[in-house]
């Protein structure tokens, strides 16, 4: 007698937390409908899903693309050399000669780059070489001034 009384307590407590959902859903209607939505969209598999896409482009007239930005220099005058500079974020330093202190200028290759010792001698042996490709400006020049205060000649493109 017990045990159904402690079952039938759990079933009404079942029962009224099932009741208060409902109820909540039925006062707050577009949150259940939403909600119900993505439960079928979760079901659909991938073709049912393309052609949902398609449907709601044709029917809103939308599109699922991402947006591409038009160029700033569209149609406009052509920049001149100086904007060009200006605009640049990729720069190229390269070693145009050792100089009096070949092994310090080594040291500081392998500082800069972390190549080996054999890599670092062998680009500094093939003078002019580019040491960094692909960094900023502020980058560019700190590779500059190290690379020159060990007396090598250093080029920035």
């Amino acid at each position: 007698m017990v045990e159904k009384k402690e079952v039938s307590k759990k079933e009404e407590v079942a029962t009224k937390k099932a009741k208060k959902v409902t109820e909540e859903k039925k006062s707050k209607p577009e949150m259940g409908a939403s909600v119900e939505i993505l439960e079928k969209i979760e079901k659909m598999n991938v073709l049912e899903l393309a052609d949902l896409v398609k449907a709601l482009e044709e029917k809103f007239g939308v599109t699922a693309a991402m947006p591409v930005a038009m160029p700033a220099n569209a149609g406009g005058a052509a920049a001149s050399d100086e904007d060009k500079e200006e605009e640049k974020t990729d720069f190229e330093v390269v070693l145009k000669e050792v100089g009096p202190n070949k092994i310090k200028v080594i040291k500081e290759i392998r500082t800069i780059t972390a190549l080996g010792l054999k890599e670092s001698k062998d680009l500094v042996d093939g003078a002019p070489n580019t040491v960094k490709e692909h960094v900023d400006k502020k980058e560019a020049e700190g590779i500059k001034e190290k690379l020159e205060a060990v007396g090598a000649v250093v080029e920035i493109k």
